[in-house]
C-alpha cells in the first residue's frame, strides 16, 4: 500500500514529466494535468484541464473565478488534438488565440488554410483559401 507521502512525491515527479511534454505530446494525456482551480497561481506554460479541454497558461497571474480558462485568451490558450488535420474553426478573441499562417479549420462544411499570420477573420470573410 502507498502512503500519503509516497503519493505525493511520486505526483511532483509526475507533474515535473508533465511540463517537461510538448502540447501535442500533452493532449494525449490530460489526466497528468490537474483541475484549473481559483485563488491559484498560475504560470506561463502551466498546463490545466478544465470543462474536458487542456489549456496552457499564457502569462503569470493568480487565478479568479471569472478568468476561467475558456473565457480569458489573455490568458490561456485551449490546446487541441494534434491528430485532427481540420478542427473546426473558433471565432478567435484577439492575438493569443488567432489563427497562425497555414493553419487548416473545417468551417461551414469547407476545409479553409489561413494565408496571415494571427488571422482573427471568419475563413468565408478574409485571409483564408478553400482547400
Amino acid at each position: 500500500m502507498i502512503t500519503l507521502e509516497q503519493a505525493r512525491k511520486l505526483r511532483a515527479v509526475i507533474e515535473r514529466l508533465a511540463a517537461a511534454l510538448t502540447d501535442d505530446d500533452a493532449y494525449t494525456v490530460p489526466e497528468m494535468y490537474a483541475h484549473w482551480a481559483t485563488n491559484t497561481d498560475y504560470h506561463a506554460g502551466d498546463r490545466r484541464r478544465y470543462n474536458s479541454q487542456l489549456y496552457k497558461c499564457l502569462q503569470d497571474h493568480t487565478s479568479q473565478a471569472s478568468w476561467t480558462p475558456d473565457v480569458s485568451p489573455s490568458l490561456w490558450v485551449r490546446i487541441d488534438d494534434p491528430a485532427q488535420e481540420w478542427p473546426e474553426w473558433i471565432q478567435p478573441t484577439g492575438a493569443t488565440d488567432a489563427y497562425r499562417l497555414g493553419a487548416k479549420v473545417s468551417y461551414k462544411n469547407k476545409h479553409w488554410i489561413n494565408d496571415l499570420d494571427y488571422n482573427t477573420y471568419a475563413p468565408d470573410v478574409y485571409g483564408w483559401h478553400e482547400a
